[in-house]
């Protein structure tokens, strides 16, 4: 039987094997893999512990925070400050960007990171997870961070990643060169590779939307939910959870398509561009996977805000594909 392969191992293997992955890319993703584990402790406690439901307080949304949202971006802010890697930090939670070390003068890399998504369900113990990215810092170092080093297009990725908290508690993520999921053991807290080279079955049979949404949604969208529902007898079927991590991950293991459109009371879409949207569209193209909003490749928005929303629609090839054609269908001619 081969030796099991921890995180630390791989990431420090990745560094040798692609000399442009740098020591403080290795220790960021270090440090994220601890941050992850301090938060996994915490959601498996939540109810003991006492830290279920609202904080009282709200994010840069106007949401309320549940207490554990609070807990996990304070968690990954400490962990992510202390490294010497981090310039700056963008939280789905705060108002503004985070500068690190004299104004963000120090540190190759950026990160955005939506610390805890899909918390409104950890009441009923529904899984959650956290959402982040990594990009390179555009000003030189040695000069204080500005708006253009957190608002790149999703083409500047360097990494993404997802941490799954469920029935076991996973860690996804791609340095542009695959896909590799880790799953924490328990027993002495420790993240080992598990789901090595991820990706998306060619044809996904799944598609996860809000069915709430469906009337307000685009006719493209009306059109292909339609045609998944008529072609159930071949096998297609509905599954949707809520959070989008959760959502995400079962459609890239078993193959499938997540759609949050655009829709007449949020014509922008609701999901994230920079926190949700970008990190799972890229960690889709690498897994073999696309993501579009309503019009193009989700990685092609050049981002003009922190909190800039999206609709979004990734998984399967081939349901990209039908959702596409059902675009050009529904499209005026003028």
């Amino acid at each position: 039987m081969s030796k099991a392969i921890t995180l630390q191992e791989f990431i420090m293997d990745s560094q040798a094997e692609f000399p442009f992955v740098s020591g403080q890319l290795t220790r960021l993703l270090s440090d994220i893999g601890v941050a992850a584990k301090i938060v996994n402790h915490q959601v498996n406690r939540a109810g003991l512990a006492g830290i279920l439901g609202q904080s009282g307080s709200q994010n840069a949304h106007n949401e309320d925070q549940q207490k554990l949202d609070v807990f996990a971006d304070s968690t990954f802010m400490r962990i992510l400050t202390a490294g010497k890697s981090v310039a700056g930090i963008g939280s789905e939670e705060q108002d503004d960007y985070i500068l690190c070390h004299d104004h963000g003068k120090e540190g190759k890399y950026v990160v955005m990171i939506d610390p805890l998504d899909g918390s409104s369900n950890i009441d009923v113990n529904v899984s959650i997870g956290t959402i982040f990215s990594i990009y390179r810092r555009v000003t030189p170092l040695g000069a204080p961070l500005s708006d253009q080093d957190f608002l790149q297009q999703g083409t500047e990725q360097v990494v993404a990643g997802y941490i799954l908290y469920g029935s076991s508690t996973m860690l996804v993520y791609t340095t542009g060169t695959g896909v590799n999921g880790f799953t924490m053991d328990p027993a002495i807290g420790e993240f080992f590779l598990s789901h090595p080279a991820m990706k998306f079955p060619e044809t996904g049979m799944i598609y996860s939307i809000n069915d709430a949404l469906l009337d307000a949604s685009p006719p493209a969208v009306q059109k292909f939910i339609g045609g998944c529902r008529e072609a159930q007898g071949l096998g297609l079927k509905a599954r949707y959870i809520g959070s989008l991590v959760t959502d995400f991950h079962r459609n890239l293991i078993k193959g499938g398509l997540y759609l949050y459109p655009s829709t007449k009371s949020n014509p922008e879409g609701k999901l994230r561009l920079m926190y949700e949207c970008n990190p799972l569209a890229f960690i889709a193209q690498q897994a073999g996977g696309h993501a579009e909003d309503d019009s193009s490749n989700i990685l092609d928005i050049q981002p003009t805000s922190l909190h800039q929303r999206s609709p979004f629609y990734v998984g399967s090839l081939n349901m990209i594909q039908g959702l596409r054609s059902c675009w050009m269908s529904t499209a005026d001619p003028k």
